[in-house]
């Protein structure tokens, strides 16, 4: 459906420089223009359902002598304010692009908003609940380590509570991987798991290693003895 009327620039038309270096009869006839190409099809190109209008047509329509529209004719191409379809009429290029973009528009309120935005609206709900079936590392962590109360075998339940309370304080999870590079690092240093952890506590340690309990000598000696 045709729209009765169309965005008109003031600003626009008294700035525009090419517009401006034409006489005043080549703008009035311009402006003229601008409507009957409103009304053209396809919009802005000067036709009449699929007749080029002509400079006499144009004339006619005008109330202008064909000598006059040829001569305002000319002075508006020379100053580029139109172009030259390859089918012969004449068109404006901004009115063809303003009206390809209010095309896009309406196609994008077609579809409640931005078209883009739409098909990306109909994705992004699956991609999240994807994302929440798999476990983030917050909640991983809190899932393995739901069994903390219950300590490793070989390490004292008075230990083992000290060891999850030392680590809650920096803000460290107690997993199974842990717990196990613990044991490993303990074992190399020929200690029980518990001692390891009762050494991690009292030494304020995030963890363990085994090159950290080693004496000058080499000898691999615990403080731990008798503490706990």
């Amino acid at each position: 459906m045709k729209r009765p009327s169309f965005q008109f620039y003031p600003a626009d038309w008294l700035r525009d420089t090419a517009l401006r270096s034409c006489s005043t009869g080549a703008r009035g006839l311009w402006i003229d223009m601008i409507c009957f190409m409103h009304e053209g099809n396809p919009y802005g190109h000067l036709k009449v359902g699929n007749k080029v209008i002509l400079p006499p047509n144009l004339a006619s329509m005008v109330g202008a002598t064909l000598l006059e529209v040829e001569g305002w004719l000319h002075e508006l191409h020379q100053a580029g304010v139109y172009e030259i379809a390859e089918t012969g009429e004449i068109f404006s290029k901004r009115m063809v692009r303003d009206e390809c973009l209010r095309n896009k528009r309406a196609e994008g309120g077609k579809l409640g908003g931005n078209p883009n935005l739409k098909v990306n609206l109909k994705v992004i709900p699956m991609v999240e609940k994807e994302v929440k079936q798999k476990p983030t590392p917050s909640s991983s962590s809190s899932s393995s380590s739901s069994n903390t109360n219950t300590p490793p075998d070989g390490v004292s339940s008075e230990v083992w509570q000290e060891f999850t309370k030392h680590r809650k304080t920096k803000k460290a999870s107690v997993t199974p991987l842990v717990i196990k590079g613990i044991a490993e690092q303990a074992k190399k240093a020929g200690w029980s798991l518990e001692d390891a952890l009762k050494e991690t506590v009292v030494r304020n340690w995030q963890s363990f290693d085994a090159d950290w309990v080693k004496g000058k000598n080499g000898s691999q000696t615990s403080v731990m003895a008798g503490v706990i």
